[in-house]
């Protein structure tokens, strides 16, 4: 049945036709997020495998009281991304802010995670904003005057190319301004083996997770892809330093996608996500590419993962 123009993004629409029509086809990630796929990613992160968000957590439970010590207590807390049910509650036990403000793209799921938050943090005006955090956006009225920490956990800054991690660490510069603060996690480089297990578990749900975007183009866009004619595949880029995902053809297959119709030959794929890893110091040099300057850094005892914490100075005339 054609879906109604209204009930379509579309951004969403644009990425997609635009994306499967690429020389090297692409879609970019942050259209993994309907309700279904974030629930699937909330699974991936529970998994043996998945050690990034293990990890992260630890992070966070053992130096939470340096962070708020550094960070201070009140203001107001600005998550880019929805609040995760692990860590999001660590770090506003600690800072205990007056305000927290998630931002998400996922309606649905936002309202949910924030439902829950604001019932287990009852003293902190929880206010949701749905938007994409990537695009030019104003925070709430509310939080006007107070002091800000940008929360960006997960390693989602891994899944921008370098010069669109850039961009977007400027862009959240502009929204937090000056004077702001920003606590950012970053995945470490590791052995190959680790990465592509983390990427591509056993049990299958990352497969799942990269499938569902099949199925959420075929229910939103009017599309007939053959969902079991695409491979969920890991990769490890060396020469980028990243983990890609696939979605690669296992047999000829061709499809629709509103009126426009695409073919691909067996062994094609769909780019889905990048994964960028980064060591100490490419980590702390993109941060100041993006207009932040590291104040602090955390990690693990196996230095697999980074918890940074970063300040936005005020611009300098000379260096």
């Amino acid at each position: 049945m054609q879906k109604t123009v209204e009930r379509v993004d579309p951004a969403f629409r644009a990425d997609v036709l635009n994306g499967l029509a690429e020389p090297i086809p692409a879609i970019p990630a942050r259209w993994f997020y309907d309700r279904r796929g974030s629930e699937l990613f909330d699974d991936i992160t529970r998994l043996p495998s998945y050690y990034p968000t293990r990890t992260e957590t630890a992070l966070l439970q053992a130096r939470a009281s340096d962070i708020a010590d550094r960070v201070g207590r009140g203001g107001a807390l600005v998550e880019f991304g929805s609040g995760s049910s692990t860590k999001t509650p660590i770090v506003l036990d600690a800072l205990r802010p007056a305000a927290y403000v998630p931002i998400d793209i996922s309606g649905d799921y936002l309202r949910d995670s924030a439902a829950a938050l604001a019932a287990d943090f009852p003293q902190i005006d929880v206010i949701p904003v749905e938007a994409d955090f990537t695009k030019p956006m104003a925070l709430p009225d509310k939080v006007r005057g107070m002091g800000r920490v940008g929360f960006f956990p997960g390693s989602t800054i891994g899944n921008f190319v370098p010069r669109s991690a850039t961009d977007l660490l400027r862009h959240f510069r502009t929204v937090l301004g000056t004077g702001s603060k920003l606590l950012i996690g970053m995945d470490r480089v590791k052995p190959v083996d680790r990465l592509i297990a983390a990427y591509d578990d056993p049990e299958g749900v990352t497969a799942e997770f990269n499938r569902n975007l099949l199925r959420r183009i075929n229910r939103e866009l009017d599309g007939d892809i053959p969902v079991e004619a695409f491979d969920h595949e890991a990769r490890w880029n060396d020469m980028l330093g990243r983990i890609e995902m696939h979605l690669v053809a296992n047999r000829d297959v061709a499809f629709r996608v509103e009126e426009r119709r695409f073919r691909f030959a067996k062994g094609a794929s769909i780019h889905t996500e990048n994964s960028h890893k980064y060591g100490p110091r490419g980590a702390r040099l993109l941060l100041l590419a993006g207009g932040w300057t590291p104040l602090a850094e955390w990690t693990d005892a196996n230095e697999d993962f980074a918890l940074i914490l970063a300040e936005a100075q005020p611009d300098r005339f000379a260096p």
